[in-house]
């Protein structure tokens, strides 16, 4: 004889028992555990960022030096305007889901629309922000040519300020040939080829007596970079290997190139969420278009989005805390 189990779910999704945990729903539920899990990899990542910042604290490259650029402002030096404004773009955009969340609660369908709205505006021009700041990283600004011990070493004039090649370097306009393994030189091969030889740089260099060079050593009283007095210059020009432009995965113009690491990998991965949380934003936008919501007499989806939504700007909080300012 078989036994039948009967299970009352009162129409509702929740069947975890006679009440519901922390007075949430499933759905919400999910979503912290999500946050919680992704909170716990968003800080392993952080960690080794400190970590290896505190290894190479007294070379690590100075965030003002870097993040100098402003849309339409070409040659301003703004250290740190453009990546602040970014930050207030994404907060404002969770200014802009609190009061989506708020409406729904009041079943306001117009307001939910209209703040849901601005708060996919914010994410994507936060996006299209990030990917700008991306290309002046990866372009670079000044250049700067890479000792044969894989340093750095930028140019600068007789204030301190840094100057680019372009300013000073002489061209030969000789026809060059990129190394690449084909042609057997495996151990210099070159992602791109550089806007100036090493030669090049360095017969600007002699040609410009008030210019001098400043190494990725961090000045412990001045907290900048450590300008090398030019009658010892050459000592270390004379190891020069490549000329670098920009960043990337291999070479860095700012300095140690896992520097550079850490950022594509660490704000690509806080972008991508941004990005993810866009589309969802995108969605459930058109479902309040259409009643979806309203319909089912409640917008929870607004609510569980939105826990997203924070979620990614608090994370950014922490990355900007991180690369940024400390």
């Amino acid at each position: 004889m078989e036994a039948t189990v009967a299970t009352k779910t009162n129409g509702k999704i929740w069947d975890g028992g006679s009440s519901k945990p922390l007075g949430t729903s499933y759905g919400k539920m999910m979503m912290w555990f999500f946050i919680l899990s992704d909170a716990l990899t968003f800080s392993g990542f952080l960690a080794a960022y400190g970590l290896i910042r505190f290894k190479f604290i007294e070379s690590w490259p100075i965030a003002d030096e870097v993040f100098t650029h402003f849309p339409f402002l070409h040659g301003v030096h703004a250290p740190m305007y453009y990546v602040a404004l970014m930050t207030f773009i994404l907060i404002f955009s969770s200014v802009t889901m609190v009061l989506a969340v708020d409406a729904g609660h009041q079943m306001n369908k117009k307001k939910v629309t209209f703040y849901m709205f601005l708060t996919i505006i914010g994410g994507l021009v936060f996006l299209g922000s990030q990917g700008w700041e991306w290309k002046n990283f990866i372009n670079g600004s000044y250049g700067a040519v890479q000792l044969n011990d894989g340093k750095i070493v930028q140019f600068v004039d007789a204030t301190g300020h840094q100057v680019s090649l372009e300013s000073f370097a002489k061209s030969s306009n000789s026809e060059r040939v990129q190394h690449t393994k084909d042609k057997g030189l495996w151990f210099v091969e070159e992602s791109a080829l550089a806007a100036f030889t090493v030669k090049e740089v360095i017969d600007g260099f002699n040609a410009n007596p008030d210019i001098s060079i400043r190494t990725e050593l961090i000045n412990p009283e001045t907290k900048k970079k450590t300008i090398i007095p030019r009658e010892n210059a050459m000592a270390y020009l004379n190891e020069a290997k490549m000329v670098v432009n920009g960043a990337n995965l291999k070479v860095n113009e700012y300095g140690k190139t896992i520097f550079a690491d850490f950022f594509f990998f660490i704000t690509g991965f806080h972008g991508f969420h941004v990005f993810t949380g866009v589309l969802i934003n995108i969605i459930i936008f058109f479902n309040v278009i259409i009643g979806t919501y309203e319909r089912r007499g409640h917008y929870e989806m607004v609510e569980k989005v939105g826990l997203y939504w924070h979620f990614v700007d608090l994370v950014w909080v922490f990355v900007f805390t991180f690369f940024y300012l400390v």
